[in-house]
Parts: structure tokens; C-alpha cells; sequence
């Protein structure tokens, strides 16, 4: 899309429709709290002239097991600022965001995503939106400025996560989760992209546009327990790492490289032993060798299937999420 020198005067002719799109998993013990919270926010918001009446919070059931379904339906009979969406079943975290955005597009100029838990800032909602609409930015990316309420291995593990994308190649922003404002106009750059393993912090970079960013300081949960435990983390690390880099792959050839150098140099040293006279019966270090190759191998396969894997999970093109249920 060619982008024309009207753009400017089209956005303050919009009617400025945000809708918050609330990704939701067994948090019947926070929703109320939530939607309580969002709903002072957004009238604020509407009486300040910032967004339109029209405005929404979109709460998307991601397959809940607990009774967050029917509280979702029960706040959108009694308060006009909320919608829900009901995914056939549980989809995961990246996949619910996806759907929230790609249901609301149509009916909205700005989504913002932020999780249900209330550990992200809505005091800084007006500063996406100002960012938005007086400074042109397509994307503004939500970006914690400190952590010092995590403990240390939380902080230890994400932060070097981050750097472990970045090293890896992948366009991520440091310190930014899923929190982010996106135009219509960025949703419909993000609807080309169609890929079933989603990993949004790598795709949203892809699409360009202008950029902004918004600092904040995130939040202890409101209640309930978080849906991100080490093993789920260590599965998403893995998914954006095989989802937009290949460096494993070549890390995996080099590996290779070095240790046929490393086999000829132990090959020289043996023939030279043996004429010295110095050979000795070593068990140990030939039980050692074994093992220790034998582990590398086993990587090496592990890491080349999880790229098969993606592939054949790419090829079947199958819908990455069914919508049950929009009420809006």
C-alpha cells in the first residue's frame, strides 16, 4: 500500500474507535477486577474526547475451563463497553491475541492488546493512543522500564531471552511482551502474514510502518496465577527462535566442522603416540568420546526435526483458530 500525503488529514477525520483486545484463560478470579478497571479507564477516555463512544474492551475466551465464558457474557449484557469472542477451543496465548485482532479490524481505527491480569499499566493508554493520533505511528510498542519487581530468575531468563533472539537475528523490541497498539492499517499488513507458527513479537517488527514506543512499570496480578510456568516459557523461547532464524541450523554445521577438526588433530596425536611409543589403552576417554559425540548428534537431529516439524505443521495449512462466538 502506497502511502499518500492525506493520510494525515484521514486520521483526524476517523472516529478514533479503539478496542482493547483482552486475550483470556481461566480468569474468572480477576475478570471482574478487569473489566471493573477498563471500563473507569475507557469512560475517561471517551469523556476526554481522546476515543470514540463507539470504543470496546474485547475479552477473548481462549478455551477456558473455569466459568470465565459466562461472566464474559454476563458483562456484555449489563455493560455496553464490553464484547467477547469465544474460540472453539484453546488455541494459546499468540493464537487468542491473533484472533481478537483479525475478529475486531473491521470494526475499529486502533486495538490495543494487553493481558487480563493487570499486570500491564492502563494508566499509559492514553500515550498509545496520543502517540497514534498526533504523532502518526502505525505501532506503538509497550516496553517495561524496569524489573525490579520480577526475581531474579524471571529477570535473568528473560532478559536473556532477548538478547538470545537478538543474537539470533530476530527484529524483537527489548523488553516489550504483547502489549501494543495497532492501527487498521497495521492489522491489515498483519492479516498477510500466515504463518501457523505464531510468535507476534518477531512478526509485528516485520511489517515497518512508523513505530513508537510507551515506557511503563508492569504490575503484580491482580489475582489468579500466571499461565506462563519455566516449561511454557522454555516452549515459547523454542517457537520464536525455529519461527525466524535458521542460525541454530548453520551453529549445528559448524559444530559439525569443528569436531572433524577436532577428530583430525586427536588422529595425528594418536599416530604420533604410537611411533614414540607412548600409546596407552585409554577406556575412559574413548567411552567419553562416544557419549559426548553421541549427545551432539542427538541435538543435532532434535534441533533439524523441530524445523521438519514447523515445515510439516506449515503445510497443512490448517485454520489457526475457529471463532464460536462474537458478540459485539
Amino acid at each position: 500500500m502506497i502511502v499518500g500525503e492525506n493520510d494525515e488529514g484521514k486520521r483526524k477525520k476517523m472516529n478514533d474507535i479503539l478496542y482493547l483486545v483482552v486475550p483470556c484463560y481461566n480468569e474468572e478470579p480477576v475478570l471482574p477486577e478487569t473489566v471493573r478497571e477498563l471500563t473507569k479507564k475507557l469512560n475517561s477516555m471517551i469523556q476526554s474526547g481522546l476515543i470514540s463512544p463507539e470504543s470496546r474492551m474485547v475479552f477473548v475466551n481462549d478455551g477456558s475451563k473455569d466459568r470465565t465464558w459466562e461472566l464474559i457474557e454476563e458483562y456484555h449484557e449489563t455493560n455496553p463497553l464490553v464484547s467477547g469472542i469465544k474460540l472453539s477451543r484453546n488455541r494459546g496465548h499468540q493464537f487468542a491475541v491473533l484472533a481478537g485482532l483479525m475478529t475486531v479490524k473491521e470494526h475499529c481505527d486502533m486495538a490495543i492488546t494487553l493481558d487480563a491480569d493487570l499486570q500491564d499499566d492502563i494508566d499509559v493508554l492514553d500515550e498509545f493512543v496520543r502517540k497514534y493520533k498526533e504523532e502518526g505511528c502505525e505501532i506503538v510498542y509497550g516496553v517495561r522500564n524496569s524489573r525490579e519487581t520480577d526475581t531474579f530468575f524471571k529477570r535473568f531468563t528473560a532478559e536473556s531471552f532477548y538478547r538470545l533472539m537478538s543474537g539470533m537475528g530476530v527484529d524483537i523490541v527489548f523488553n516489550h511482551a504483547d502489549y501494543r497498539l495497532m492501527s487498521r492499517k497495521a492489522l491489515d499488513a498483519l492479516a498477510e502474514y500466515k504463518e501457523v507458527n505464531l510468535f507476534l513479537r518477531g512478526v509485528v517488527p516485520l511489517i515497518g510502518y512508523k513505530t513508537g514506543t510507551v515506557e511503563y512499570a508492569r504490575k503484580e496480578r491482580a489475582a489468579g496465577e500466571s499461565k506462563y510456568p519455566l516449561k511454557k516459557m522454555l516452549s515459547f523461547a523454542m517457537d520464536g527462535i525455529t519461527s525466524f532464524s535458521i542460525k541454530p541450523i548453520r551453529m549445528i554445521t559448524m559444530l559439525g566442522v569443528l569436531a572433524f577438526i577436532a577428530s583430525i588433530v586427536m588422529a595425528v596425536y594418536t599416530v604420533v603416540g604410537f611411533f614414540m611409543g607412548t600409546t596407552v589403552s585409554g577406556w575412559a576417554s574413548i567411552i567419553i568420546s562416544i557419549w559426548g559425540f553421541g549427545g551432539l548428534i542427538l541435538i543435532a537431529l532434535g534441533m533439524i526435526g523441530e524445523y521438519i516439524g514447523k515445515i510439516y505443521m506449515e503445510t497443512k495449512a490448517r485454520p489457526r483458530y475457529l471463532v464460536e462466538k462474537f458478540l459485539n
